[in-house]
C-alpha cells in the first residue's frame, strides 16, 4: 500500500492522478505545509526532509521528488506501462523527460516567477520559453513526449502546463494548449480531483 503525504492543490495533487493511471493500492494521508504567506506549517508527520510535498511511503521506503517518484512508482507498477522499464529503449528519453522536468522546467518558471533573468552559460536551466520550445518540438513526434502513449513524464509536464495556461508566465501555445487538454481529459485525471480533499 502506497501512503501519499498530500496537501490539496499543490504539486502532490498530480500523484492522485498518477495512482489512478497506474491502478495502484494507495491511501492519501493530508499533512499541513508552510505556505508563500508565512502561514502553515511542516507537518511532523510528513517525511520529506522540508516538510514539502508530495513524498510517499511504500512499506517503509520513502520517496520524495515528483521525478523521484514518478520514476519508483512507474517501476514498481509496470502493469498498464506508464514508464519503460530498465532496458526498453524509450528507458532513456523517459529518464531524460523526467529530469528535464525537476532541472530545467521548474526552475524555468520559478526564475520567470521572481523576475530573475536565467544567467547564460552558468545555469543549468534556460528561460521558459526556451523550454517550451523543447516540448513542443518533442511533441511534433508524437501527441505525448515519448510518442503514442502516455507516460508518467506527461502527467508532471500536463499538469503543469494546464495549471499555468491562464498565466503570464507561459506564452499562448496551441501545441501546449492541446497536449494539456489531452493529459487532464483522462478518467483518471476526473477520480483524482473527486479525491483532492482526502
Amino acid at each position: 500500500m502506497i501512503t501519499l503525504f498530500h496537501h490539496p492543490n499543490t504539486r502532490s495533487s498530480r500523484f492522485i492522478f498518477l495512482l489512478e493511471e497506474l491502478g495502484a493500492p494507495y491511501e492519501i494521508r493530508l499533512v499541513t505545509v508552510r505556505k508563500r504567506d508565512g502561514t502553515g506549517a511542516a507537518d511532523p508527520a510528513n517525511p520529506h526532509p522540508h516538510g514539502k510535498v508530495p513524498a510517499i511511503c511504500d512499506d517503509g521506503v520513502v520517496v520524495f521528488e515528483s521525478p523521484a517518484i514518478a520514476l519508483y512508482l512507474t517501476d514498481r507498477f509496470p502493469q498498464n506501462g506508464l514508464g519503460p522499464l530498465a532496458g526498453h529503449r524509450e528507458r532513456g528519453a523517459y529518464l531524460s523527460w523526467l529530469a528535464y522536468y525537476s532541472g530545467v522546467l521548474e526552475p524555468a518558471f520559478v526564475s520567470k516567477f521572481l523576475s530573475h533573468e536565467v544567467p547564460r552559460g552558468t545555469a543549468g536551466w534556460v528561460a521558459v520559453e526556451e523550454a517550451i520550445a523543447a516540448v513542443v518540438q518533442q511533441l511534433s513526434r508524437g501527441p505525448y513526449l515519448l510518442g503514442d502513449r502516455l507516460s508518467a513524464a506527461d502527467i508532471l509536464y500536463g499538469t503543469t502546463f494546464a495549471m499555468f495556461s491562464r498565466s503570464p508566465l507561459m506564452e499562448k501555445s496551441p501545441v501546449i494548449d492541446a497536449y494539456a487538454q489531452r493529459v487532464v481529459d483522462r478518467p483518471a485525471f476526473q477520480r483524482a480531483q473527486a479525491r483532492e480533499s482526502g
